[in-house]
């Protein structure tokens, strides 16, 4: 028997679980099954909280296609209360080891239990390569490519793991799922890509919808915002500090113009936990 625990950050929804006290096996296979939303638990994916040799935890993510992700912004702001409501520490200030880096969460609280979550996600990654993506340009912010007969206008960065903005008119009618999952896979995306099809409402303030590698459209994609934020003021669109509202809600991103880094805050939220008899 594994005990789990559903989390969501803005309806990005995932399975928990403590890897540091208990053992877990088959990752790949196990995400696939809790994230069925018929079979299993139903979720985005798996987390697991796991010891580090060089922060004070490691998160490990696996999407619902079993794959494992470098990265999930909406995801370490409920590592960060999931460790902290469950006394695994008593620190408001916690750094956690992912396949992106190491990245710092301030955890606020509000009677004994983790509320929202501001996570230092550092700086964004520009250079064509280390995206990676296919282009001469750098930042990539005028590439054209076509789905489904449509042509797009890409900018692309990467926050840890790829992303592709593309501004839309109306990200309540547009089909994201038709276009995206064209996209994702692109020739001009070595590691694939995940899609974040935007809309300006003013300089503070962007509407987003996410077509997520390995996963389909989810309501929230934390470094697909911070991505976004990123584009948008590398294009002109925005200011630094910008107002992401996604199908779950809405995530507060600013870019430092000091120190280059990117911060993201937003909810974290326990929905139910449980145990699972999986072999």
């Amino acid at each position: 028997m594994i005990k789990f625990t559903k989390m969501q950050g803005l309806g990005n929804d995932y399975v928990y679980m403590d890897a540091i006290h208990q053992k877990i096996e088959n990752e790949s296979s196990l995400a696939q099954f809790v994230s069925n939303r018929h079979f299993g638990i139903g979720s985005d994916g798996l987390i697991l909280i796991c010891k580090s040799d060089v922060a004070d935890f490691k998160m490990r993510m696996f999407n619902s296609d079993g794959s494992e992700a470098e990265m999930c912004g909406n995801g370490i702001r409920c590592v960060g209360k999931f460790v902290y409501d469950k006394g695994f520490t008593d620190k408001t200030t916690v750094t956690i080891e992912t396949l992106a880096g190491i990245k710092t969460l301030e955890l606020n609280t509000k009677d004994g239990k983790v509320e929202t979550v501001k996570v230092d996600m550092g700086e964004p990654i520009l250079t064509p390569k280390e995206i990676p993506v296919i282009s001469d340009e750098e930042p990539v912010k005028n590439l054209m490519l076509e789905a489904e007969g449509r042509k797009f206008k890409i900018t692309c960065v990467s926050m840890g793991n790829p992303h592709t903005i593309t501004e839309v008119e109306d990200t309540e009618k547009f089909d994201v799922e038709k276009y995206g999952k064209v996209l994702e896979v692109d020739k001009a995306f070595p590691n694939k890509t995940n899609v974040e099809f935007i809309q300006i409402v003013d300089k503070n303030h962007v509407k987003m919808r996410v077509w997520e590698r390995g996963a389909g459209e989810t309501l929230a994609c934390g470094t697909g915002a911070c991505a976004t934020a990123v584009a948008c003021y590398l294009n002109g669109k925005t200011d630094r500090n910008v107002e992401v509202e996604l199908l779950g809600g809405k995530l507060y991103i600013e870019w430092n113009e000091e120190n280059n880094h990117i911060y993201m805050t937003g909810p974290a939220v326990t929905v139910f936990e449980g145990m699972l008899d999986y072999e």
